[in-house]
């Protein structure tokens, strides 16, 4: 069996061994209810943003280039009700599918965080933490009519309130927080650049293939502190598969699920890239 399963071709219930380490190309939805009941350690999710975009163009000023927004069709809705619909629908799958200590990772701006933020609390998730990721090279402002965007929350939580004994390696947590902040104490702020150089991955026109391809050095963070060696981390709307690739690097397993075939074939491609490297 090769590296992706085409969730089309597949004829019943997913057993861990059939989806470990593999890219499973359909909707996550409908894969979810295929897969085993408790069989993940660890969840992120960097889930459409329905950003409101109008329908017009941005321009950069002085070098008179397009900005490249998010305009992709995956984060188009019809209305916060059709958009609160499916976070709802994903986050119950992904709960089904968590083991009794799991946590999961769920990351956002101000335009769906919130609204995320309460389904999850209404499903029964309970949160451990927010952390507020600081980008140290956000996207500039070009309209200079309100603040720069130079955060992204991300929401840490477990199944549920009973929870004890998930992972959470301090050590590793204060590593970090000394890197950034030369600090012992470990702040639920992080400092990471955006994804950029030679990690962004593009398309044949040169452009940017997914426009919120989250950096490396972000899923390293949240996998080596929320996860332990040969542990199961998932990722149900998986894009260019950061998610996956990371989790590999560090000796972990992964299931990763998307319904566009280009970002599958980019993870593929990515993942056999780094099958050469280790």
């Amino acid at each position: 069996m090769g590296l992706v399963i085409n969730d089309k071709e597949w004829a019943g219930k997913y057993k861990l061994k059939d989806i470990q380490n593999k890219i499973i190309l359909g909707d996550t939805i409908e894969v979810m209810k295929k897969m085993k009941p408790k069989s993940v350690d660890m969840v992120f999710i960097d889930p459409p943003y329905f950003l409101q975009l109008p329908k017009k163009r941005l321009i950069r000023w002085e070098v008179k280039t397009d900005v490249e927004g998010v305009n992709e069709q995956w984060d188009k809705f019809a209305s916060f009700k059709e958009y609160d619909n499916f976070i709802k629908k994903l986050l119950k799958g992904v709960k089904r599918v968590m083991k009794p200590n799991a946590t999961i990772w769920v990351i956002g701006t101000y335009h769906n965080i919130f609204r995320t933020g309460k389904i999850m609390y209404d499903l029964g998730f309970w949160m451990l933490n927010d952390v507020s990721w600081f980008k140290t090279n956000p996207m500039p402002n070009w309209l200079n009519v309100r603040f720069t965007n130079a955060t992204e929350t991300l929401l840490w939580a477990v199944k549920d309130k009973k929870v004890k004994k998930y992972v959470y390696n301090k050590e590793v947590a204060r590593e970090y927080s000394m890197k950034d902040f030369n600090s012992k104490i470990v702040f639920n702020v992080w400092r990471l650049p955006i994804c950029m150089g030679g990690q962004r991955l593009k398309n044949a026109d040169g452009k940017k293939l997914h426009s919120t391809q989250k950096p490396e050095a972000l899923l390293e963070r949240i996998i080596r502190i929320s996860t332990n060696p040969d542990d199961v981390v998932f990722d149900p709307v998986a894009g260019t598969g950061t998610t996956g690739y990371v989790a590999k690097k560090l000796g972990r397993n992964f299931i990763m699920i998307d319904k566009e075939e280009k970002y599958v074939k980019a993870m593929q491609k990515r993942l056999k890239g780094l099958q050469t490297k280790l």
